[in-house]
């Protein structure tokens, strides 16, 4: 069941997008050569308590992290360690956070220092442009089809490939709502896009072919042709004015 979301609920969700925003901003500062996925951790993990959240993944079916640190091949939920962070690596971080009983998810991915090669900064580029065309056609009265579609065109045309055994969702009150969202699919298909709809659109783009694997962690995912992957994630709300990024990094 689909539950479009109230004004009130509206500005709930604003503070959890704020909060994440915030933390993902002193995240993406604390990407070095040298530092552990466990120590970006413990950033994710106070930042959300120092501003009154709850850090969303933190159990959540046993995951036993505040963030996810997926780096190089991996896609996304890789879990925070010992790895340590090398010149050259794409890292991509997943956080959520709920505040006053609404959830703000979002996701960037960066490189550590320097992008290794030109087709690996067109990955970044193409996979966040990505996210934005998604943002784009998610209007009142399209489709849902029109924002999976809008997604997949784009990565496509660059020769990348899109993930499509992990996806978007709905969210507010939990992390993982209905509808599903992919990031591939047909245009003017699917769900009609009402005012009060939340979702978390997130793109997840591969240089080599969209088949992942996961590990035997049971959470992380990566490429099953071990090529480079990315992933940009925002939470939006619509209403008739267009859609509203409440992940917004300021």
């Amino acid at each position: 069941m689909i539950e479009l979301k109230s004004a009130r609920d509206r500005e709930k969700m604003r503070l959890a997008g704020r909060v994440v925003a915030e933390v993902l901003g002193e995240l993406r500062q604390a990407v070095h050569s040298g530092i552990t996925t466990r120590e970006l951790d413990v950033v994710a993990d106070r930042g959300i308590k120092r501003r009154g959240g709850i850090p969303v993944f933190k159990g959540y079916h046993g995951y036993p992290a505040s963030v996810c640190v997926s780096v190089n091949d991996q896609v996304v939920h890789g879990i925070p360690g010992s790895r340590v962070l090398q010149p050259g690596d794409l890292v991509s971080i997943d956080l959520g956070a709920t505040v006053d009983g609404f959830v703000g998810d979002a996701a960037f991915s960066m490189f550590v220092e320097y992008a290794p090669n030109e087709r690996a900064e067109e990955l970044l580029r193409v996979t966040e442009e990505s996210l934005y065309k998604g943002i784009e056609a998610a209007r009142v009265g399209n489709r849902l089809g029109d924002v999976s579609a809008a997604v997949q065109q784009h990565v496509e045309a660059h020769g990348f490939s899109v993930v499509r055994d992990f996806v978007g969702h709905g969210v507010g009150r939990q992390m993982h709502e209905e509808p599903q969202v992919p990031n591939y699919g047909t245009a003017g298909r699917g769900l009609l896009l009402k005012p009060g709809l939340a979702i978390a659109i997130e793109p997840m783009v591969n240089v080599g072919g969209y088949q992942v694997d996961v590990g035997d962690d049971g959470w992380t995912v990566t490429t099953r042709d071990h090529s480079l992957s990315a992933h940009f994630e925002h939470t939006i709300f619509l209403d008739e004015n267009g859609p509203e990024i409440l992940t917004a990094i300021s």
